[in-house]
This record gives C-alpha cells, structure tokens and sequence, in this order.
C-alpha cells in the first residue's frame, strides 16, 4: 500500500494546508479502493424510483454513512416515492453552508443486478447506477471525509441533499431543495460527468413533457367513410406543424416520443394522442414554446385538440454566479496538473432549479464514465481520486 501523505500531520499541525489549498491529490488516491468498496455498495443495494421501501434501504445506509462523519441527518417524508435524506455538516466558519446535491434512485427495476451485476474489470466499476450517480454520492462521502480527518473538523457548513425522485421529475423533492439553495453560498450537484475528459456542466437545457390529445368522430372505414373524423389524421397534421417550432440555433427542440390511436383499422379512429418531449436552452423560449403549444387549431374544425402537461425544470442557464463557481473549480483542478473543461448538455438535473433561483449552481462534479440508463453504465476507477479532490477543494472554497 502507498504511503499516506498525511499520515505525519496530526490535525490542526501548522505543516497542513492552509484552508484556501486543497487536500493533496495523492490523499485521495491512497483512498481509491475505500471509494471504489462505497460504489459497489451502494451499486449492489437497488434502488429504482418507483419503489419506496428499495429507496428508503439505500437512504438509511446511507444516512448511517453520513452519521458516522457526523452530520446530523434527517429523513423529509414522502408518501409517494422513498424519503428524501438531509444530511446537515457544522463547520469551523460561520459562513453560509455549500449545498451538495445530488439522488439516491436510479431508473433499474429491482432484479436488475441479476444481468446487469456489479463488477470491477477493464479498470472501471460496472453496474446499474453506478455513473448515474452513486459514484456521486461516493465521492461526496469522501471529500467530507477527507475535509474532517486533515483539519479535524469541516472548514464550513455542508449541507447534503439526496433525493429520492429526481429520475422522475423531483415532483416531491423541488421545494426542499429550492428551500435549502435558498439557504446556501453555492450548490455544488453531483450527477456525472461530461464525457471521458470529466468536464463539469455549466448549462443545461430545461426539459418539459406535453401530451395532445385529438378527439374525432368514430364512423365504419367501408360502410360509413365520409361520416367518420380521423382523429388520426388530424394528430398527424399537428406532429408536423408542431416539426416545424424546432429551432436548433436556440437550443430548442421538440420530440413526439410516443404516438397512440385507434382502436381497428376498419374504424375511422375517433382519438389519438402524442407525447411529447420539448428541451429549450433559454428561460424565454420555455413560455414561448408553451403559448404556441396551447395555441394549437385543428385544421379540421370537426375535431377537437386538448393539450396537457408543461416545463418541469427551467434551464440551467450560464450566469454570472455559475461562470464565477466554475473558474473557481478550474482553480482547484489546475492546482493538480489537471484542465477542467465545461460542457453545455441537453439533459436537465435537480441543478436546474437552484441555478433559476440565482444560486451559484456547478454540475456534473460526479463519477467519470459513461451509459448512463444503459446496459453498459460504467466509470472510470482511475478518476475518482482527482473527482474527489476538486469536490474537497470547491466546498472549502465555494
């Protein structure tokens, strides 16, 4: 085993670090196989969002993880999906808390692991969740780890929010972690990374899902033809006006995702409905979207339009704040030989809503990897010592 680069310091020496300097990056890698033992923990324990005693498993190891570093966690009831945990850190300073925030479900039914298990090959730690994100929460585990064992206590507050339903829409959590943003000096979320190279995600689009739904007349394809009002034809007439509000230059797009209609196909179909996933990259374009959606007009006046649904996460826009945390990162990351880059992506995170409040929000500081959702979801073990490091480095900083 390595030799701990800080193993001659007891806390408090005036040999440490000073506050403003991060932890050693060679810390964290004497630490590596301890982070890589949390991941395929957590990984082996399944937590899909839609079964509230798999997440609540998950969240009560995870708050006795928590607890032993000595935060003081709570559980914020939820009926619906598994209890949202916070986990509050006291600090040295009296300076407002860092929010870290990130997820304990994952989109895996249980039974997933039966096919899909956790394993460590090929340098990387494979399994249903184990990018997105509980290499994430791992790393957060570490990093207050490393905070409190070097200076003998957290340099600030930390505030740590895992929530149970983010992969379905946060429709539970939203106003605890608006309420906690509110509350912190800047947020810090733990989904993965951008691409190979870990570049952190200082914008993202938001993310809306609609539903039309076209009501027309029944009538018999042979028998009774003319009588008929396809609501068929009309729903398709309406997918390709609706086409046409793409606007790739914005960052705006729609997606009809899901078609159903009809009942026979010698009946004149008398409904039919479209699903639709719309993404904008600017806060103006989401209303704008949304008016020209609900402004819909049939183009055969015999059938009638219903639409239904809107933007469930505003879009993480690069503000002053977000650019501001970022360079910041970069900062630390440089201090280790190490260019952070930054990406904009299409997904939408829990850091959509911190950052619309005007919080310095910084994104993707999780695990290094790749296919998220996907039979191959993996990260990158070589990684997670520098991901650990910069994670340190921004809560004493932040």
């Amino acid at each position: 085993m390595p030799r701990d680069p800080m193993k001659n310091f007891p806390p408090h020496s005036p040999a440490r670090p000073a506050s403003t300097a991060p932890i050693p990056l060679a810390y964290f890698e004497h630490r590596r196989e301890q982070i890589v033992r949390t991941i395929r923990q957590l990984v082996e324990i399944e937590s899909p969002s839609d079964d509230k005693p798999a997440v609540d498993r998950l969240n009560a190891v995870l708050a006795a993880k928590f607890t032993v570093l000595g935060g003081q966690a709570k559980f914020r009831k939820s009926t619906e999906y598994g209890d949202h945990l916070q986990v509050d850190f006291a600090g040295a300073s009296a300076a407002k808390p860092v929010l870290l925030l990130g997820h304990s479900d994952t989109v895996y039914p249980l039974g997933t692991l039966a096919r899909m298990p956790c394993r460590v090959a090929d340098g990387r730690i494979w399994g249903p969740g184990a990018l997105d994100m509980k290499s994430g929460i791992a790393l957060m585990l570490a990093a207050i780890d490393a905070l409190r064992s070097v200076h003998g206590e957290l340099p600030r507050p930390v505030t740590v929010l895992l929530v149970s339903d983010e992969e379905v829409g946060s429709a539970s959590s939203r106003r605890i972690t608006e309420s906690l943003a509110k509350q912190s000096a800047g947020v810090l979320v733990l989904e993965p990374s951008f691409g190979r190279k870990g570049a952190v995600k200082t914008a993202r689009k938001g993310v809306g899902a609609y539903t039309l739904k076209v009501t027309g007349k029944a009538a018999h394809s042979g028998l009774d033809f003319e009588r008929g009002q396809s609501a068929i034809l009309e729903l398709a007439r309406q997918i390709t006006r609706i086409s046409g509000f793409v606007n790739l230059k914005r960052g705006l797009t729609l997606n009809v995702g899901l078609v159903e209609g009809g009942t026979r196909v010698n009946v004149i179909a008398a409904e039919a409905t479209a699903k639709l996933d719309v993404r904008v990259a600017r806060r103006q374009d989401a209303a704008a979207i949304d008016r020209r959606l609900r402004s819909l007009k049939p183009f055969n006046r015999k059938c009638q339009l219903e639409i239904e649904g809107g933007m469930n996460r505003p879009p993480m826009e690069r503000t002053p704040g977000v650019r501001a945390l970022y360079r910041k990162a970069v900062g630390i990351a440089k201090q280790f030989g190490w260019s952070l880059g930054e990406a904009a992506v299409g997904g939408g995170s829990d850091g959509n809503f911190t950052a619309r409040l005007g919080i310095p929000t910084l994104d993707g500081l999780g695990g290094v990897g790749e296919g998220a959702h996907a039979s191959h979801e993996s990260i990158l073990i070589s990684e997670l010592p520098r991901r650990a490091a910069l994670l340190a480095g921004l809560i004493e900083n932040a």
